[in-house]
Parts: structure tokens; C-alpha cells; sequence
């Protein structure tokens, strides 16, 4: 199964990147203080001078501030539109005579209520995504507390997905699993 979330690559990548910056800036404030850095007297005063910076200075800290918000506001709104676009998928053999349209939400529909009858599942979205030619398949499977994610996702792998791909003429469908692990437990024998 692939990984269809590219953008979560990315996100581990940055918010690393952006702690290791803020972890060697508070090493940094910490060695001066302690004066294990020779590169700034901890006495002196921060900045020398009780004149304000010139106004260009001003000006690029604004602009730069700007900049920074907006673009945190990007990867914000971009965080909560996490569920991939889905399409209208045509099947026509000869467009004389018709054509058959399904989107691709509605083919899914019934492969994620099968999922839900599995023992232990809590709850499952499905999602299809991309063009016919290029399907992606999004699964997020809420586990029930005493539910067996391995178990979970071999039935998945051998019975959901022969049968999804057979019912779309698919020969290859890759796809993306997710669990997340609910506090309900499933129903009990007695």
C-alpha cells in the first residue's frame, strides 16, 4: 500500500527543520548567558545606543513579518483541506450510444460500509481519488479499542479490495490505510 499523503512528507520535513533552527537559537541564548560562547559579552548591553533603528529597518520587519504570517496562514488552511479531490469517472465504449458516469465518491460508498461490518472497526472513510487512468485509494479506519488493526487490514487487503477492483475493472488500485483508534469497544458476546 503507498502513501498518497504527500504533503505530510513535507510537513515532518519543515516542522523538523523549524525545531532544529529553534533548538540551536535557544543553545546558542543559553551557552551566551552562561558565558561558555565568547562571541557576546553577557554584560553588555543588547543593543548599544539609545537611538531608534533607521525606518528601513522598520519597514523590511514589517514586510518580513508579512510575509512569514501569510505564508503560516497558507500551510494553516492547507492542514484542514486534507481530503483528496474527487472526479466524475466516464466509462464509454462508443459514445454514440451513451455513456455511464460515476463519481468517484459514490463507488466507494459501499466498500466503506462493508468496512464498518468488520469485527472491531469502529468506523471507515473512503476515499477515491484522481482520474480513472490513475486511481488513488484514501482509507481512514477507526479502530475499536479491543479491534486488531492487523487483522483489520489483512481482511482489507484480501477481501475489500479484490472485490473494489473488481467492481471498477481496476487491475491496480493504490491505496493508503489510516488508523485511528476509537475509545469504543466493539459489540461483545455473551
Amino acid at each position: 500500500m503507498t502513501n498518497l499523503n504527500r504533503p505530510a512528507r513535507l510537513n515532518r520535513l519543515l516542522l523538523g527543520l523549524f525545531g532544529l533552527v529553534l533548538l540551536a537559537a535557544g543553545g546558542f541564548a543559553v551557552a551566551t548567558h552562561f558565558g561558555r560562547l565568547g562571541v557576546l559579552d553577557p554584560a553588555s548591553p543588547l543593543v548599544p545606543g539609545t537611538a531608534g533603528p533607521p525606518t528601513w529597518v522598520l519597514y523590511v520587519a514589517a514586510a518580513s513579518a508579512l510575509v512569514l504570517g501569510l505564508l503560516v496562514l497558507r500551510w494553516l488552511l492547507a492542514q484542514l483541506a486534507r481530503r483528496p479531490r474527487t472526479q466524475i469517472w466516464r466509462f464509454e465504449t462508443d459514445p454514440e450510444h451513451g455513456r455511464t458516469e460515476l463519481t468517484a465518491d459514490a463507488a466507494v460508498v459501499p466498500f466503506a460500509e462493508e468496512l464498518r461490518a468488520y469485527p472491531g472497526v469502529h468506523g471507515a472513510r473512503a476515499t477515491l481519488a484522481g482520474p480513472r487512468t490513475d486511481p488513488g485509494l484514501a482509507l481512514v479506519i477507526s479502530v475499536a479499542q479491543d479491534g486488531d488493526p492487523a487483522r483489520i487490514r489483512e481482511r482489507v487487503e484480501t477481501e475489500g479490495l479484490p472485490r473494489l477492483r473488481q467492481a471498477l475493472d481496476l487491475d491496480e488500485l493504490p491505496v493508503a490505510v489510516e488508523f485511528r483508534f476509537s475509545s469504543a469497544t466493539g459489540p461483545r458476546a455473551r
